[in-house]
C-alpha cells in the first residue's frame, strides 16, 4: 500500500538528469514531494533532516561511492527504499547494490514507464529485479553452492588455516608469522565461522579430504 504523502529524493550530480527523473515522475506520481541532491553529502544531509519513502541513487557520485552511500541508508533508515540508478551495466555492480539492501538497480537508459513500473512495484513493497539481473543472482548462489569451502577465505585466512591443518598451534602461528596470538585467534574464529566447521580436527579433517595438505 502506497503511503499517505509519496516523498521522493533523486540524489545525481548531473542536474539534467535529475531534471528528467523529476519531470517523467511529476507526471506518473502527482501529488508526490520530491527533493534533489547532488552528491553523497547532500543526499545523506536530507535522509537524516526529512523522512522520504523512497532514494533514486546514482551509484557514482562526488564525494562516496553510491554503494557506500546506500548502505549508509539502510543502517540508518531501514525502512526507506532505494533504487540504484546507473550509468553502468548490470554485470558490474547490482548484485552488490541488491546484497547491499537495494530494493532495485536501473540503468540511466530505461524507458520512463519501467522506471515507473518499478517504483510502483517497489512502493508495494517488492524488489524490482531484470530478468538479467535474476539470472546474475543465479549464477552467483549457484557458484557460492558448487565453491570449495576454503576459497571463500581471505589470503591470509587460507594461510592460517593450511598451518592449523598442518598441526600447528596458535601460539606456533603466530610465531611463524610474527602476529600476535589474539591475531592468530580471530582469523581462526573467522576461518571456522566461513567454513562451517566446529574446531581445528574438522579443519584437518576437510585439508585432508580436499588433498590441500599431504
Amino acid at each position: 500500500m502506497y503511503p499517505a504523502k509519496l516523498r521522493i529524493l533523486v540524489a545525481d550530480d548531473h542536474s539534467i538528469v535529475r531534471e528528467g527523473i523529476l519531470k517523467s515522475l511529476s507526471v506518473n506520481f502527482p501529488g508526490a514531494e520530491f527533493g534533489e541532491a547532488g552528491n553523497a553529502a547532500e543526499v545523506m544531509k536530507k535522509v537524516n533532516e526529512s523522512s522520504w519513502n523512497l532514494v533514486i541513487l546514482d551509484i557514482s557520485m562526488p564525494g562516496r561511492n553510491g554503494t557506500d552511500v546506500l548502505k549508509e541508508i539502510k543502517a540508518a533508515h531501514p525502512e526507506i527504499k532505494v533504487i540504484i540508478f546507473s550509468m553502468y551495466p548490470e554485470d558490474q555492480f547490482a548484485v552488490r547494490a541488491i546484497k547491499a539492501g537495494a530494493s532495485a538497480y536501473l540503468t540511466k537508459d530505461i524507458p520512463t514507464k519501467k522506471l515507473a513500473e518499478a517504483i510502483d512495484r517497489i512502493l508495494r513493497g517488492e524488489r524490482y529485479l531484470t530478468p538479467s539481473l535474476t539470472d546474475l543472482i543465479t549464477n552467483e548462489i549457484l557458484e557460492q553452492r558448487t565453491k570449495p569451502a576454503h576459497e571463500i577465505l581471505s589470503d591470509r585466512e587460507y594461510q592460517v588455516f593450511l598451518y592449523i591443518a598442518s598441526g600447528k598451534s596458535v601460539s606456533d602461528i603466530a610465531a611463524e608469522l610474527s602476529l600476535s596470538v589474539k591475531t592468530i585467534s580471530v582469523y581462526r574464529a573467522n576461518i571456522i565461522k566461513k567454513m562451517k566447521l566446529k574446531n581445528n580436527a574438522e579443519i584437518v579433517h576437510y585439508a585432508f579430504k580436499q588433498n590441500l595438505v599431504s
